[in-house]
């Protein structure tokens, strides 16, 4: 159980107190966990830790004998301090938080930016780094519009406009009576326009209150002052990549302001449409009408120039706002949508509601729009990727179109299904869009997007099947040879299938470019029959297979029905198993890893995607290192396992040189090359590792073959050796001897601490950081601080660099 903070343990002493010049440097192990978010106490081995700096989300702890360990620094000659960083409160919480798994589509459409190609350092073609960085904003704003539209699509079409105007949902839904002043189709759009309205509030409060909580921490004053700016070589260490709130504030603005934007061309377009087929319109209504469309249209092109002229900026931080778009572009676009509604609603005499709302053109556009940008972005990666090969890249340098295309996919999949579930719901037994069913139901396009599901996850499942089969002959060859790796060992078939079962499981890691190019194979192929079959037929699918043979009719009815019900027991499944992932570390454990990469990222792309964690983590790091180096003048080496591997390098990347000489990084399990390597080439390529070696000389790394995460960062051999060391054996014995009485675990990505090899290469980090010379400037007086710091003077005073106020986006 975390306790009160403490006064902070690395104060030095007042001005005049005697030294003690023959005490030995200190060493700190800082400690940073991983997906499974492990507490204080599991890090330190120790039941009762103290907090020494932090809150209570992201903290420092230390053993309660440690905490006032800077005052005597003779206590620890030959062992370092344990330090524990516990960030995972920053990513897990309460139950509700699962509802952030609604928010996967933007969250995919924002990885789409970062798994750019990766760039030369000498000649950056920017043109095409600024055309990929644009399709993807224009990707993540039409996914914006389409969950609006969505909402729009069940709350305008077919509640207020489809069930009421017919009166065939009455037992399912209450509507205003005939001879209310509500009867009028105008008035009931008006109504129901206020739940789109809300989600686009909701989304903007949370997008501007998850900022405030979790990625409004600036860097250290003087931090990631090397490399520079446009080498190229590693851009997370450019002093403004973690703190991206002039870009996240603008696309928040522009965002939101395309959801009312979306439900005021929602309401309008049928009262423009009734207003221009009657002839008893009043000229002056008629002319409103048409005021609004073209205010609609410079909305539009607005939002889109807001969009399209400013991407991210990471030279410096920037703590400006761009005023104009952040205030002026949601509330005009707010007071345009409360005249559209005025606008409708209207006294139009003899107005009734028949069909559908004008929206097959509308989601067939979204879907052709996404598709098109799909494939320029393909065509702009291959070309970045041909310039500057990567080798490994996840699918050729297309990784990055590969996501935004999943990310379009799980959009329409996600409203089509709910707009599918909805309208099966209101029409009872019936099949809306069929011969005599009460509703005409949603839009064609919708209902074909939901009967695709139904072949997209047999297909999905064919392509398991050959992963499974691929696992069981490489399980096979490996458990022939594990024997043979531990000598003197008795062969036992048993042992070695597990052992085997074990790293074949974790090379199907190794095989997920290739599933997910499979998936995009299909999913592009599928989206675009669902398209030309809903605009070639004008009909769901069951209507348009009516004629043909009767399996395929059938076929095509149980494709459509499935779909629909297949779309909500998904939803409902995915939000129990995001629940118990925020709630159950063994979970966690199962689904964590893909959701931390996602939200690992700044939202560079998609405001309204899952806040970003390392905004929040990786200023933590870097304060506590730079400040604790510059204080005491000692050792520090930073340990990171899995995703904590990941936010040390990025941390490391931060420091300014005075401190990044006195710190070594020891990374396990760690997933730099293996995962982020080949899907974000542009940030953790070969080039970008090989450069975090050449700065920083005293790193190590950790692997075993059986972690399916975790693998070898590659990077070339400096002044003290390579930095990978392995793979590690696991299990550390086969059979059982001497040392090992009973049977040695299988460890995979877990327990890397107790390996002897930690241990090991720990102190061989510290003991040459030991021989390293003092950082220039700092004369090895443990006052010595960068521009900028605060240097506490008594113990009651709070010890840390001081730099610019926390700002709020």
């Amino acid at each position: 159980m975390p306790q009160p903070a403490v006064p902070a343990p690395d104060a030095v002493p007042p001005d005049g107190a005697p030294t003690q010049p023959s005490a030995p440097p200190l060493a700190l192990e800082l400690l940073v966990h991983g997906v499974a978010g492990a507490g204080p106490g599991e890090l330190l081995r120790d039941p009762h830790p103290v907090r020494v700096t932090g809150d209570s989300t992201a903290a420092v702890f230390r053993r309660a004998e440690d905490a006032d360990a800077e005052a005597h620094p003779e206590r620890y000659a030959g062992r370092p301090v344990p330090e524990a960083y516990c960030w995972s409160r920053l990513t897990s919480g309460n139950g509700a938080r699962a509802l952030w798994l609604l928010l996967l589509p933007f969250m995919v459409a924002n990885l789409a930016h970062w798994a750019r190609p990766a760039t030369g350092p000498a000649e950056p073609p920017p043109r095409a780094v600024r055309a990929y960085g644009l399709l993807v904003r224009l990707l993540a704003l039409s996914l914006t519009v389409l969950l609006v539209a969505a909402a729009c699509e069940v709350a305008l079409d077919l509640l207020a406009w489809q069930c009421a105007g017919a009166g065939a949902c009455a037992g399912r839904a209450a509507f205003p009576g005939p001879g209310s002043w509500w009867a009028q189709p105008g008035r009931r759009l008006a109504l129901g326009a206020l739940v789109p309205v809300a989600l686009t509030g909701l989304l903007w409060f949370l997008s501007a209150r998850t900022w405030s909580a979790y990625e409004s921490q600036p860097p250290p004053s003087g931090a990631g002052a090397v490399p520079a700016p446009d080498s190229g070589e590693a851009p997370l260490g450019r002093p403004g990549f973690w703190y991206g709130r002039r870009i996240v504030a603008r696309l928040r603005a522009a965002h939101t302001a395309a959801g009312f934007l979306t439900v005021a061309l929602a309401v309008a377009l049928p009262a423009l449409r009734e207003d221009l087929g009657s002839a008893t319109t009043p000229a002056g209504l008629l002319l409103a009408g048409w005021a609004v469309q073209a205010l609609l249209a410079a909305g539009a092109v607005t939002v889109l120039w807001v969009v399209c002229r400013r991407g991210r900026s990471e030279a410096r931080p920037d703590h400006r706002l761009d005023r104009a778009a952040v205030t002026l572009l949601p509330s005009g676009a707010l007071a345009l949508l409360a005249a559209v509604l005025l606008y409708a609603g209207w006294c139009r005499p003899g107005w009734t509601s028949a069909g559908r709302l004008p929206g097959d053109v509308a989601f067939g556009a979204l879907m052709l729009c996404q598709g098109g940008c799909v494939l320029a972005l393909a065509l702009v990666a291959r070309r970045l990727h041909r310039r500057t090969p990567v080798p490994g890249a996840a699918l050729g340098g297309l990784g990055g179109p590969a996501a935004a295309l999943l990310g379009c996919a799980l959009g329409g999949v996600l409203t089509g299904g709910l707009a599918q579930r909805m309208a099966d719901w209101l029409d009872g037994a019936a099949t809306p869009g069929t011969p005599g069913a009460p509703l005409p139901g949603p839009p064609v396009l919708l209902s074909w997007q939901a009967a695709v599901l139904p072949p997209l996850l047999l297909a999905l499942a064919l392509v398991a099947v050959v992963a499974g089969i691929r696992a069981t002959v490489i399980r096979r060859r490996v458990a022939a040879t594990v024997a043979a790796e531990y000598p003197g060992a008795v062969p036992d078939p048993d042992r070695s299938r597990r052992i085997a079962g074990a790293r074949a499981a974790a090379a199907l890691t190794d095989t997920a470019p290739w599933f997910v190019g499979a998936v995009c194979v299909v999913t592009l192929v599928l989206g675009a029959a669902a398209l030309a079959g809903a605009w070639a037929s004008g009909r769901v699918p069951a209507e348009a297979a009516r004629g043909a043979h009767p399996l395929l009719a059938a076929a095509a009815r149980a494709a459509q029905d499935s779909g629909s019900w297949l779309i909500g027991f998904g939803m409902a499944a995915f939000l129990a198993l995001g629940r118990r992932a925020y709630r159950d570390p063994a979970s966690r454990r199962t689904v964590g890893i893909l959701w931390d990469v996602g939200t690992f990222w700044p939202r560079a792309a998609h405001p309204f995607a899952p806040p970003c964690y390392a905004e929040r983590a990786v200023p933590d790091l870097t304060w506590r290192m730079t400040g604790w180096t510059a204080r005491t003048g000692g050792r520090l080496v930073i340990s990171g396992h899995s995703q904590g591997s990941v936010l040390a390098a990025a941390a490391v990347w931060q420091l300014p040189p005075a401190a990044r000489r006195r710190v070594a990084l020891l990374t396990h399990g760690s997933p730099l090359a293996r995962l982020y390597g080949r899907w974000f080439p542009a940030y953790f390529g070969p080039g970008a590792l090989a450069a975090l070696h050449r700065d920083l000389d005293c790193w190590r790394n950790l692997w075993r073959a059986t972690d399916p995460i975790g693998g070898p960062v590659g990077a070339g051999a400096g002044t003290d050796g390579p930095v990978d060391r392995g793979p590690l054996a696991d299990p550390v014995a086969y059979g059982r001897d001497a040392l090992h009485p009973l049977p040695a675990p299988i460890l995979r990505h877990g327990d890397y601490q107790a390996d002897p090899a930690f241990t090991a290469e720990r102190d061989a980090l510290l003991a040459r950081l030991a021989t390293a010379p003092r950082p220039a400037g700092t004369g090895g007086r443990r006052d010595a601080g960068l521009p900028g710091q605060r240097i506490s003077r008594t113990p009651e005073e709070p010890a840390g660099p001081a730099g610019p106020p926390g700002t709020a986006g």
